[in-house]
């Protein structure tokens, strides 16, 4: 019988847990409420040895359940070795759901894991409920951001990747007995056909990662031109932000993909989402409405932006911005 909510706990290769994994156990908590208190575990690959070093992290964040392994392979992420642990893993734990945040890692081991396992997988969530059947109904935007499907499935586990930032992470000690097993799997000969030479991270020299900050400053169409977005970026540099854009900003080629902040780009719930001539538009919204502070500047008093705003200026975002970073 399948049984409890397994989380996919990605570790990243400076040995840090992604803040992803702790937003999926908060609300992993909240559905297991639905499903008769199953437990919340979490699943893990670790370098000998390393085990303690998170178990405070994952107690406080609400886990009844931690399975690890451990092999000196598991330092650095390499697709074969891990998708085949992660199946006989899996099928040892026998969850009924399952879930993997959807970053590159986890989009990456996700589908390999669901076709071994012969389940299915709905990628890119951004909302999860438990359906009066007690089925998991994961919610993903479909038709290009246009619509919202739910899905359902039929085969177990339940398997869904959520976008990091879709949830919060518990912000009070939500501290259990965690119980921490070590899985008795033969990886003692496992050898990758992945050779690892060198790695450079990806720093974009125009606008910098949203993933992480607490700071966002986000254009629209009302930027105009790359310039436009080069102004945004001397407002990030100056508050310590990054540059966030609308789906219609990089369409137009204004600004990177890895940028897009709505329905089809990323979730973020940053402490202050300034935004520049961004209409404010669902397909945008929904990505940033859990800002803390919403700031918007648009020439139009109409725009829809100005709805979830907590402060609005209505004025040209070329001449309040210059205006910004002068007194900043």
């Amino acid at each position: 019988m399948n049984k409890g909510i397994l989380i996919w706990a990605e570790i990243s290769r400076d040995d840090y847990v992604n803040p992803v994994v702790f937003e999926l156990a908060g609300r992993a908590a909240e559905l297991s409420g639905a499903l008769d208190e199953s437990p919340v575990m979490a699943l893990v690959m670790l370098k000998p040895e390393m085990i303690d070093k998170y178990k405070e992290a994952f107690s406080i964040n609400g886990f009844d359940k931690v399975y690890y392994l451990e092999n000196s392979e598991f330092g650095e992420y390499k697709t074969d070795i891990f998708s085949k642990i992660a199946v006989e893993a899996v099928k040892d734990i026998n969850p009924e759901i399952f879930l993997i945040g959807a970053t590159n890692q986890g989009r990456d081991i996700a589908p390999r894991i669901s076709s071994a396992l012969n389940t299915g997988l709905t990628a890119d969530c951004t909302a999860l409920d438990i359906n009066e059947n007690k089925k998991l109904a994961a919610t993903r935007p479909t038709f290009g951001g246009q619509l919202m499907a739910t899905i359902l499935s039929k085969t177990f586990p339940q398997m869904a990747t959520v976008r990091p930032g879709t949830f919060k992470a518990p912000k009070t000690d939500k501290r259990k007995e965690t119980e921490f097993i070590k899985l008795d799997i033969d990886t003692g000969d496992i050898k990758s056909k992945i050779e690892i030479l060198d790695f450079k991270k990806k720093i974009c020299s125009e606008l910098n990662d949203i993933d992480s900050s607490d700071i966002i400053v986000a254009g629209g169409r009302g930027m105009q031109t790359k310039e436009g977005f080069e102004l945004l970026k001397k407002l990030a540099d100056k508050l310590g932000g990054a540059v966030g854009a609308s789906r219609v900003a990089v369409e137009m080629g204004l600004a990177s993909q890895d940028c897009q902040v709505g329905q089809t780009g990323k979730t973020v719930s940053p402490k202050l989402y300034i935004a520049c001539g961004i209409s404010g538009a669902l397909q945008h919204t929904i990505g940033m409405e859990q800002s803390h502070k919403i700031i918007a500047i648009n020439t139009d008093p109409d725009a829809p932006i100005f709805q979830i705003a907590d402060y609005g200026y209505v004025g040209d975002a070329f001449e309040v911005i210059p205006q910004l970073i002068e007194k900043l």
